[in-house]
């Protein structure tokens, strides 16, 4: 938070921090373990929540808060606005009723990818994934396509510090195997992880560009590990997908 700005509003942001809670804890908490999981005193956090319930984007139940509703007429304001999540949508949905796979739609925000279009198979994985899913960007297809597309100093401020979290144990964990990685990316334009994000999956991820060649989202499309190889990912799907997220760019930059 900014303590010299003096445009910046510590409420406000107290109590999107407290919104964000949720997202992470899931709903029926208590002041208690919400002011644990951000770091808030207890009264900030009560003060938050009693404004959130006047405002009808939070329900309490005696002691227990749950997010209402409400909060997705936020969410209906920024896809509305991106017409990239519009127009890639029936874009992913032909692409999972051709491959019989799930397929998503990201971009980079902060250290994470943000899901912000997604055409789901079945559930693959421990963790369901959404629209407004996001997951840390150095150990998921997507996020490294976008990573390794960033200018070096820019990409190295997001990387983890050494040694790299250990997701599962195909996880790369250092840091410079990591570089290479990226480095090896963004000459290939492909990105496969092989279950470093979670036992049994495998996704494969490419840049979708606007018409000046700038990445400015990925896509890629995840299965199960026991029924598809990497060379499957590399031959068989990854084409489909080059195909489908030259179209979404196209489809972009034509505002269609």
């Amino acid at each position: 938070m900014s303590q010299s700005d003096p445009d910046f509003m510590q409420s406000l942001a107290r109590g999107l921090i407290v919104m964000e809670a949720f997202v992470e804890l899931g709903p029926d908490q208590s002041i208690a373990s919400l002011a644990r999981h951000t770091g808030l005193p207890r009264g900030v956090v009560a003060r938050c929540l009693h404004t959130l319930v006047v405002t009808g984007y939070v329900a309490q139940d005696e002691r227990s808060f749950s997010v209402r509703p409400k909060v997705l007429g936020l969410a209906r304001a920024y896809l509305s606005d991106r017409s990239l999540s519009a127009i890639a949508q029936p874009l992913l949905e032909n692409l999972r009723d051709r491959l019989g796979e799930s397929c998503s739609l990201g971009v980079l925000d902060g250290t994470d990818v943000l899901y912000v279009a997604r055409a789901s198979r079945s559930r693959i994985m421990a963790i369901g994934l959404h629209v407004g899913s996001r997951l840390p960007a150095w150990c998921t297809s997507m996020g490294r396509i976008l990573l390794a597309n960033l200018p070096l100093e820019q990409r190295e401020a997001l990387l983890p510090p050494a040694p790299l979290p250990l997701r599962t144990p195909h996880t790369v964990a250092s840091l410079e195997d990591m570089r290479a990685i990226l480095d090896g990316i963004a000459r290939d334009g492909l990105a496969i992880v092989d279950q470093e994000l979670e036992v049994g999956l495998r996704s494969v991820a490419v840049p979708v560009r606007n018409a000046k060649d700038q990445v400015i989202a990925a896509l890629n499309v995840g299965v199960n590990a026991m029924e598809h190889s990497v060379e499957h990912l590399r031959s068989n799907i990854a084409p489909a997908l080059i195909e489908t997220a030259r179209m979404v760019g196209l489809a972009s930059a034509s505002g269609l």
